[in-house]
């Protein structure tokens, strides 16, 4: 991966700062009063777009849909499985958006008619609305995989959506022997977060170094190649040196079957029996995307990058990781921005106002150890009908000095604080 000058990341969390504040204006009261506006999904894109819907027209009628009280978050999750935080740290209320206007229901969707305008809820309610937002996150695909699914996910945990998983991991890697073998499945792109598998390995392989010493980490890859990989090779050679090994695409890497009864996990070049098997299924768009008709043949949802509408359906929006959204990437931060830009095209849509073309900005950190961590910064824009990487983004430089690297491991920790007070405090 080319390295660009620290100018230019400075550059880019100036953006970060900059669209964060400028998204975070005084009420404006010349929407269209009493507009019903439904967000579907409490997570960083939707939580994000339900506040700055509200905070933007406190005349709106937001409603946020989402079954789960509790949100638990995936960044910083690894760290939780490598037994380095606790579970708690990653959860989160919505008291904070109720308190501020904002209707919570906590019920899951099993339908929606975008002819009639209504979102349908298990318990039979009909919802109706004016303009529709939908934030489902990711579904795991079961079926992609022979021998994978939500079974054999008790037996081999994925993890990858946070919560009891990431705990049954975690048991899993503190009862495995010493000597024993963690290994890690990685699909192919698309998919959430893309460098979080290679930080889980880093991780994992930080508390068996001091843990259990005869342990090994094993990495099979249905990729040749990865987000950030020099920066991530560089620290393995530094810190775990025989303990990580990859296998990439090329070189027999790609699993093509599990077996859960005997922790076996196949590949086009040979099988590997794991003490503990962390198979990560391919994804696709979260499953009400598909039941709402949102999502396109590849499983995930086509949008106007201008507005985030559906290009499928008429009156929907479309944010965060179920977008097929070009360059940016499927994370907590692009999501979050998403959730934001969205929230001011709705209210100039229903204000009769053509929406300007957003720039967002994101930020990734990867935490390979305590104390030392990079990342990655980007600004994306519109560009032929999708969201492409635009200048002023920038990667952590590959031969930065170990304090530089426990500079950016404080300044995940304060991204983390600050984009979850935002979200959801």
């Amino acid at each position: 991966m080319n390295t660009l000058r620290q100018v230019g990341r400075r550059d880019a969390l100036r953006g970060v700062a900059a669209l964060a504040a400028s998204l975070a204006l005084p009420s404006i009261t010349h929407a269209q009063p009493a507009a019903r506006v439904i967000v579907v999904g409490g997570g960083f894109g939707g939580a994000a777009c339900a506040r700055a819907l509200k905070r933007i027209d406190a005349k709106l009628a937001v409603t946020l849909i989402e079954p789960n009280k509790t949100f638990t978050a995936c960044p910083f999750s690894n760290e939780v499985i490598a037994g380095l935080r606790n579970i708690e740290a990653q959860q989160f209320g919505y008291g904070k958006l109720a308190a501020e206007g904002i209707d919570i229901v906590a019920q899951a969707v099993k339908a929606i008619d975008p002819q009639r305008r209504a979102v349908m809820l298990a318990d039979g309610t009909s919802l109706s609305y004016d303009r529709l937002v939908l934030a489902p996150g990711i579904e795991l695909r079961f079926d992609a995989l022979p021998g994978y699914d939500e079974s054999a996910a008790q037996k081999m945990p994925h993890a990858w959506q946070a919560g009891e998983q990431t705990l049954l991991l975690r048991r899993q890697i503190e009862a495995m022997e010493d000597g024993g073998l963690v290994a890690i499945a990685v699909p192919a792109n698309p998919l959430r977060c893309p460098p979080a598998p290679y930080e889980r390995a880093s991780l994992i392989a930080h508390y068996l170094k001091s843990r259990k010493p005869r342990s090994k980490v094993l990495i099979l890859d249905a990729k040749d190649n990865f987000s950030q990989q020099r920066l991530f090779e560089k620290a393995w050679n530094e810190l775990y040196d025989g303990i990580i090994e990859r296998i990439a695409l090329s070189d027999g890497g790609r699993v093509t079957s599990v077996d859960a009864s005997t922790n076996t996990i196949i590949t086009e070049f040979g099988d590997h029996i794991a003490a503990v098997a962390n198979i990560i299924p391919p994804q696709r768009a979260g499953r009400i995307a598909a039941i709402a008709g949102a999502a396109d043949k590849t499983g995930w949802c086509p949008i106007d990058p201008v507005t985030f509408a559906s290009k499928l359906l008429p009156d929907v929006h479309v944010i965060g990781d179920a977008c097929l959204g070009g360059a940016i990437p499927k994370s907590a931060s692009a999501a979050s921005a998403q959730g934001k830009a969205c929230a001011r095209a709705i209210f100039d849509l229903l204000s009769g106002k053509a929406p300007e073309t957003p720039k967002l900005s994101g930020i990734c950190y990867d935490t390979v150890a305590p104390g030392y961590a990079f990342s990655l910064a980007g600004l994306y824009q519109s560009k032929d009908d999708i969201f492409a990487e635009v200048e002023g983004g920038g990667s952590s430089a590959v031969d930065a000095p170990r304090e530089v690297r426990a500079r950016e491991a404080e300044a995940a920790r304060n991204w983390y604080t600050t984009i979850t007070e935002e979200t959801f405090g």
